[in-house]
C-alpha cells in the first residue's frame, strides 16, 4: 500500500513540475514581432482635413469591429480616454481573465498612429507585457493593417494600408486625446494629367 502512495505522489509531483516548465516556457519563449510597412506618402492625392472627438471615434471604432467581424473567440473594446484602451479577456488554462491595456498614441509623419504601451492590469497576475500582448494578438482578430508588436510593447496602426472605398485613404494629422484634438486628412486620389 505504501509504494502506491509514493508512485501516486511522484507522479503528481512530476505532473506539476512538467506543468510549470511549460508555462514557464511559454511565458519566456522569444516573440517574434510583425514586420512595420513602408512609410511612404503618394503624391497624386488630394486632401481633406477632418477634426473629429474622443466620442464620435469611439462609436466608429465599435461600429468597424462589430461590422468587420472583429470580435474573434474572445470579445474585446477599444476605448478612447485619455489614452487608448483595450479591455478583455485572455484565456488562461480553463477560464479567461480580464486584461486591460492603455496605449499613449502618437500621430507620426506619414499619418499612421504608434500606440505605446503605457500600463496594463491582468487580474491580479504580474505577467511580462510581451507576454500579453503576443497572446492578445495571437487570441483576436485584428485587421491586417493593426500591427501588434509584443517584443517593443506597441501596437502600430498602418492608415496607410486602412482599404476604404473608393481609394480614399485616411491619415491621422494630431492625436491628442488629453485634450479632445483628433485631426484626420482625407487623401482623394486624382488624375492630375488633365
Amino acid at each position: 500500500m505504501k509504494n502506491k502512495w509514493k508512485v501516486a505522489f511522484f507522479t503528481l509531483l512530476g505532473a506539476l513540475i512538467l506543468g510549470l516548465v511549460i508555462i514557464l516556457s511559454m511565458v519566456f519563449a522569444p516573440i517574434k514581432d510583425e514586420e512595420l510597412p513602408d512609410q511612404k506618402v503618394k503624391d497624386n492625392e488630394v486632401g481633406f482635413d477632418i477634426r473629429s472627438n474622443k466620442d464620435d471615434l469611439n462609436l466608429i471604432i465599435k461600429h468597424y469591429i462589430e461590422e468587420e467581424g472583429l470580435k474573434g473567440p474572445v470579445d474585446y473594446d477599444v476605448q478612447l480616454k485619455d489614452d487608448v484602451e483595450l479591455h478583455g479577456s485572455v484565456p488562461v488554462f480553463s477560464t479567461n481573465i480580464d486584461v486591460e491595456l492603455k496605449f499613449e498614441p502618437k500621430a507620426l509623419d506619414n499619418g499612421d498612429i504608434l500606440l505605446k504601451q503605457k500600463s496594463i492590469s491582468v487580474g491580479s497576475l504580474n505577467l511580462p507585457v510581451s507576454y500579453v500582448m503576443k497572446v492578445i494578438r495571437d487570441s483576436y482578430q485584428f485587421p491586417d493593417w493593426v500591427k501588434i508588436q509584443p517584443n517593443d510593447e506597441l501596437i502600430y496602426v498602418s492608415l496607410q494600408e486602412m482599404k476604404l472605398k473608393s481609394d480614399i485613404k485616411v491619415r491621422a494629422k494630431e492625436f491628442d486625446l488629453k485634450e479632445d484634438n483628433i485631426m484626420f486628412r482625407l487623401l482623394v486620389p486624382v488624375d492630375r494629367a488633365q
